[in-house]
């Protein structure tokens, strides 16, 4: 029960209102943190500048816009790799899918640490219990499989093209297996190198425009302007 307090305390929870409960663990609690409760620790952080979804049947994509920052951070959410089989799953899929994509990005834009929904913590649970692998999701990906080093090059070379969107589509055409096999650890590295390379992109066109008027040129260039959007296709445990 102190670790709940603890985590309460830390992120301004309030236990009596279910932004955090304890959830039942290895013979002790868990501290797991409601979707209000997330909801509270995103808007209290004085950079949140706003969010907003994009979703289908098959995914959802939410987008966290920070203050100090250029481009938000965007994490996509796959339908067939988190639904379980429980009821709020059964009875909202949607809404339970769009819960987990704005946790997911919440954490890559704040860096929230150490704090679980009540789904994540069944999934450990699960993996603790012996559920078999194919019905996990994990990180690192299945560095054994053959078909990885390709499924990552494929991969790497449209990340080296700098554009964010047409890596995202591309990790969201192929299945599950073989997104499991690339692992989100290392969709999230090539997602770097995507916003990188844009983000050299944009420097340089800013760098002509600027030249161009330093010489005196009359025609005026507007940089191409690039969304990049940070990727984390969770894999989840």
């Amino acid at each position: 029960m102190a670790a709940l307090l603890i985590v309460a305390n830390q992120y301004k929870l309030n236990p009596w209102t279910s932004e955090i409960y304890a959830f039942p663990s290895n013979g002790g609690i868990t501290p797991v943190v409601g979707v209000d409760g997330w909801a509270r620790i995103i808007n209290a952080n004085p950079q949140f500048d706003g969010m907003d979804f994009e979703q289908d049947t098959e995914s959802c994509t939410c987008r966290i816009y920070r203050k100090d920052r250029t481009h938000p951070v965007s994490v996509t959410e796959f339908m067939d790799e988190c639904k379980r089989n429980t009821q709020p799953w059964k009875s909202h899929p949607k809404r339970m899918l769009r819960h987990k994509a704005m946790i997911q990005a919440a954490r890559l834009a704040f860096g929230f640490a150490g704090i679980y929904d009540e789904d994540e913590v069944e999934r450990i649970k699960d993996a603790k219990e012996g559920v078999k692998p194919d019905e996990l999701n994990p990180f690192s990906g299945d560095i054994d499989n053959p078909d990885r080093d390709k499924l990552i090059k494929e991969a790497e070379i449209i990340a080296k093209k700098g554009d964010i969107d047409l890596l995202r589509n591309h990790f969201k055409s192929l299945d599950k297996a073989s997104r499991n096999i690339i692992g989100s650890d290392e969709m999230l590295r090539l997602s770097d190198i995507a916003k990188e390379i844009a983000d050299q992109t944009i420097e340089a066109d800013a760098v002509e425009v600027n030249d161009g008027f330093d010489s005196g040129n009359k025609t005026l260039h507007h940089p191409h302007r690039t969304h990049c959007h940070n990727m984390n296709l969770q894999l989840h445990q």
